[in-house]
């Protein structure tokens, strides 16, 4: 395991490409695999399979060995050897459209979504016994406050005295309101902790459930099957390879047809290329053309103005992102991390809309 394995037989020419520049990169770091895999805390056997082409690792342990090159040789990569890197990655990972990455990919976000919660849990134990400490502090100064106002009362006569021998209630009062202001704010951070453990727990419930359909579902052919004339295609749209993967895992076993593109640009040549498409399924966040920009491109061709689309983006429920969704002329809008048993129902459900509509038009 210290020495570089050959590159693997029958290797995709992307997985091939993507391997001989890590491989490269490695050489320059004067170390043997075991050693750089202990210093990244890191499986050998993970690490070597990178190198040798076999897996095609995530991009920020691509990023990881640029960082470390950087530090050996004194000096940082060219942002354009970087970006050649980028496309070496982006162009394996849509080629490797195995089940087993796609789990790879979604375990590394359920354990980042983990992390969050474990650490809004342990936040919000700390603000609760704050909370709890201000509390009592102003249980105990009510108490003496009450003493020395029964006090005050019983014996007008020592009054004097009495607020010679006791703390002023003055400060007293003070220290109760400036405890109280700290029972407001600690109350509040409270609920934002439990706010975000409460979302960390849900992304790990949806992360978990896609996990197991793409981990149900069949492993993909090296040669894929000829789909059925009958049914009709999904078009996905999303910049992010890694989304694109676990999209297109989810929707396979609909036994449709899926187009997987990476930007609006290559959404509206697919559109022109077929004219049966189901559904859009489009992200919103894209560089150069945005899904709404792209949805109203869509709209305005008579061709495909009638295709449903369903917008899935991780900006989140807010109000004013969904109107916005809807008024460029999206079906539907669901946040990420989705339900994948949500997704596959509505892409049933206009598939079989699309279906109807075909057979109703064919009778006339």
């Amino acid at each position: 395991m210290g020495e570089l394995r050959p590159l693997a037989e029958d290797l995709r020419p992307e997985s091939r490409a993507l391997a001989m520049a890590l491989r490269e990169l490695f050489a320059g770091l004067n170390v043997s695999v075991r050693r750089y895999a202990a210093r990244r805390m890191r499986d050998a056997g993970t690490l070597s399979r990178y190198l040798n082409g076999t897996r095609v690792p995530p991009w920020e342990v691509v990023m990881d060995l640029f960082t470390d090159v950087a530090e050996d040789r004194g000096m940082a990569a060219t942002p354009d050897a970087i970006e050649l890197v980028h496309r070496l990655h982006r162009a394996a990972v849509e080629t490797s459209a195995a089940p087993r990455h796609a789990v790879e990919v979604l375990e590394q976000q359920l354990a980042e979504a983990d992390r969050v919660s474990r650490r809004s849990t342990a936040r919000g134990d700390a603000l609760s016994d704050a909370l709890l400490d201000r509390k009592h502090r102003i249980a105990d100064l009510e108490v003496r406050l009450s003493q020395l106002e029964a006090a005050w009362n019983a014996e007008r006569e020592r009054a004097e005295r009495l607020a010679a021998a006791s703390p002023d209630v003055t400060d007293l009062l003070h220290e109760r309101d400036r405890l109280l202001d700290d029972v407001t704010r600690l109350s509040a951070q409270l609920q934002e902790a439990c706010k975000q453990r409460d979302d960390a727990e849900q992304r790990c419930t949806l992360l978990e459930r896609q996990l197991e359909v793409v981990e149900q579902a069949k492993p993909v052919a090296a040669v894929a099957p000829v789909v059925p004339q009958v049914m009709p295609r999904i078009l996905v749209v999303d910049d992010q390879p890694d989304n694109l993967l676990a999209m297109t895992a989810v929707l396979s076993t609909l036994d449709q047809a899926l187009v997987a593109v990476s930007s609006g640009r290559e959404a509206l040549k697919a559109l022109l290329d077929h004219d049966d498409f189901a559904v859009i399924i489009m992200d919103i966040q894209m560089p150069d053309m945005d899904g709404y920009e792209t949805a109203a491109h869509i709209k305005r061709r008579p061709r495909t103005r009638d295709v449903p689309i369903i917008f899935l983006t991780a900006m989140g429920t807010d109000p004013e992102h969904s109107a916005r969704g809807y008024a460029a002329g999206a079906v539907d809008y669901i946040s990420k991390p989705f339900d994948p048993w949500v997704l596959r129902a509505k892409v049933a459900v206009f598939t079989g809309i699309y279906l109807e509509q075909r057979r109703l038009a064919g009778n006339q």
